[in-house]
């Protein structure tokens, strides 16, 4: 008998021809009637992919999973959900991340599960799961696939992402050859595991740690660690307590108080821009309003304790080995919802309470910050009246507060076709504006915002420059960079009326972006715009083109916001032949 009535149940327990076709069609696979004895079924959505190479050793991770989910009295079944590869799809997994959210609902909803574990790892897989998850409402938990172990080039460590920007920049200034370039390439990434540096992908991982929805200390044990598999067969015998109890669901683990503690670890680990994005879609479906300013509001007074690349100078590998997110979130108790409630069952202050500091330079004391406030701040102003966002901790200091004549890139192509040419009218203190690059315009919003610099001005040592544009950039990325801009150019921002010349002011302390034009000119430039014509009518683009909203809104589907959850007696219906 267990605590409490089972979902599975109305697909296994049943004794009529429903029931028969149910267990007889999973009996091929050579389970005997042992599985179908009550046990809770635990579902293992698994986002493996050869072409996802963060999650291409996600196969090992859920077979660990399984063995914690067969010790505990569970009856663990996989299934495959799309895999959302950041590097090899074009033009951009974030086209494809509202709908790998709505595969893993529909299938939680749709197949005869208690619970189920959720592994992602590269940067899109992370949200999309959390997403579906907390549609759908299931008892959930995630493990995440870990970062790569540190690259090694000659004396030299290598962050994945981070470095591989810094050495094509150096190979454009002529300052490495195609050889050292080859050979780099070689001894960047040496390991299962998405990007070792805090990006996307670290930065998802600890975001769904702090959230509470994984296990304590699961976002940083590198991917070819011993212990990511048996935090993962940990995470097995876990979801089976869940599933017989009935909980912690999604909906009670994703309250306002775990957005507020995500956010704050967000900006004491200088996680990536593209965190904002995520939170806002997970917290919308959660049915959570996450304005912008709550982003704001928190890194005023958070501060960075991180000293990870791009914000600092380890790797993940070194992260994992002072302590991992435990400790920084034991740190930040003073200002964090400690009673919040995680998968664990116990609260977010009980889940850290043992962590320990081995290393003070990679994780700082509360009391010895590397700065005063949080990596990422909300900007605002007549250029961007819907927000913006800028990774203050991965930026120049010297252009924190900047006025500068715009160099205007109409598209992603414009931009390539003419950002190194030698006539480029360009300088230093030139702000680099990309147009038609956000979540309808690319479509998909790329990680095109951070523009590179004119190779011209690499070769005079210029490595940094204020660059704006509707996109996002990569976790990985560094540099003085203006993204989200919203309402982005496409659908009419004041983004799209910005022409060269124009005088732009960004101003972080103050946390403006201005257009210096006068109020009649952007109305005259307005008046005269026209929309690009869409660049889907058909499938699922046309689909994301008329219901995705703007990056201040998480850009998922305007029909996806809020949760429905799955009913215990809900069931697959009548499913023989």
């Amino acid at each position: 008998m267990t605590p409490r009535p089972l979902r599975s149940r109305n697909w296994f327990g049943r004794r009529d021809l429903d029931g028969f076709a149910h267990r007889s069609w999973l009996k091929t696979e050579g389970f005997s009637d042992h599985v179908f004895d009550g046990r809770p079924v635990i579902g293992i959505a698994n986002s493996w992919s050869e072409l996802t190479n963060c999650n291409a050793h996600l196969r090992q991770v859920a077979d660990a999973v399984k063995r914690g989910v067969w010790s505990a009295g569970g009856f663990p079944l996989e299934f495959p959900t799309i895999s959302l590869g950041e590097v090899l799809m074009k033009p951009t997994t974030m086209l494809f991340r509202n709908l790998m959210a709505m595969d893993v609902e529909e299938c939680i909803r749709a197949y005869p599960l208690d619970a189920v574990v959720l592994l992602s790892g590269c940067d899109k897989t992370t949200p999309a799961m959390l997403m579906g998850a907390a549609s759908a409402d299931v008892p959930a938990i995630m493990v995440t696939g870990g970062p790569m172990l540190s690259g090694k080039w000659r004396t030299e460590e290598l962050g994945s992402g981070t470095d591989l920007w810094r050495l094509w920049a150096e190979r454009r200034a002529d300052r490495l050859t195609d050889e050292e370039l080859c050979e780099a390439e070689s001894c960047m990434s040496r390991s299962s595991g998405h990007c070792m540096v805090m990006g996307t992908a670290s930065t998802m991982a600890s975001m769904a740690e702090a959230l509470g929805m994984t296990l304590s200390g699961n976002a940083a044990i590198p991917a070819s660690d011993s212990r990511r598999m048996a935090l993962a067969e940990l995470s097995g015998r876990r979801a089976v307590e869940m599933a017989l109890a009935g909980g912690p669901k999604p909906s009670e683990v994703l309250t306002t108080q775990a957005f507020d503690n995500a956010i704050r670890a967000d900006m004491a680990i200088g996680g990536s821009t593209n965190a904002v994005i995520h939170l806002v879609a997970i917290a919308g479906r959660a049915g959570i309003d996450l304005p912008l300013r709550r982003f704001d509001e928190l890194s005023r007074t958070t501060p960075l304790l991180v000293n990870v690349r791009p914000s600092g100078k380890y790797l993940m590998e070194d992260f994992f080995y002072a302590g991992g997110l435990p400790v920084v979130l034991k740190e930040l108790l003073p200002v964090l919802h400690g009673e919040a409630l995680t998968v664990t069952g116990k609260s977010l202050a009980d889940s850290v309470a043992a962590a320990r500091c081995w290393n003070e330079d990679v994780i700082r004391p509360l009391t010895m910050p590397i700065a005063a406030e949080g990596g990422t701040v909300i900007l605002t102003g007549n250029l961007c009246p819907g927000g913006a966002v800028l990774k203050q901790s991965a930026a120049s200091a010297h252009l924190m507060v900047h006025r500068g004549r715009a160099v205007v890139f109409e598209d992603h192509q414009d931009l390539h076709r003419r950002i190194d040419d030698p006539d480029l009218p360009v300088d230093e203190t030139s702000v680099l504006v990309v147009k038609q690059v956000g979540p309808r315009g690319a479509p998909g919003m790329p990680e095109w915002g951070a523009a590179p610099i004119p190779s011209k001005l690499l070769r005079r040592g210029v490595k940094d420059m204020v660059r704006i544009s509707d996109a996002r950039m990569s976790g990985t990325s560094y540099g003085t960079v203006v993204l989200h801009v919203s309402p982005e150019s496409a659908v009419g921002g004041p983004l799209a009326f910005v022409r060269n010349g124009d005088e732009i002011e960004l101003d972080v302390p103050k946390r403006t972006l201005a257009l210096r034009i006068g109020d009649d000119e952007l109305v005259r430039r307005r008046a005269a715009w026209t929309p690009r014509p869409p660049h889907f009518t058909r499938g699922y683009g046309r689909l994301f083109l008329d219901h995705v909203l703007q990056a201040n809104e998480g850009c998922d589907f305007d029909f996806l916001r809020g949760r429905t959850p799955v009913r215990f007696e809900d069931t697959a219906g009548p499913s023989h032949a």
